[in-house]
């Protein structure tokens, strides 16, 4: 079984669902291949919001900026789910993020 120690995830450091008010920032939930997963700063109760719990672990401003580029590197595209036009992406993989440089 996997543990925080070893298996440095998303989950472990923050919080995270839709209609998240009070989030860090959020990412869209909803669109096509070029808004899927992108980080942004504004709330809409659709998004998910990525709120920091573990703020000795990670500082919100620079998730905010691992996410853009973890947005930008395409990685969303692979757990986007539905049709060719309008696609959802999931709670459960974003909380499932590895955070660690080990792959």
């Amino acid at each position: 079984m996997a543990t925080m120690e070893n298996d440095m995830r998303l989950k472990y450091v923050t919080e995270i669902h839709t209609n998240f008010e009070s989030a860090d920032f959020w990412l869209q939930r909803k669109g096509g291949d070029g808004t899927l997963g992108k980080p942004v700063k504004e709330f809409t109760k659709e998004n998910i919001g990525v709120k920091v719990t573990r703020h000795e672990k990670v500082v919100p401003e620079f998730l905010f900026y691992l996410m853009e580029y973890v947005f930008n590197t395409g990685y969303w595209r692979k757990y986007a789910i539905g049709s060719t036009n309008l696609k959802n992406l999931r709670v459960e993989d974003v909380k499932n993020l590895e955070l660690d440089d080990k792959q």
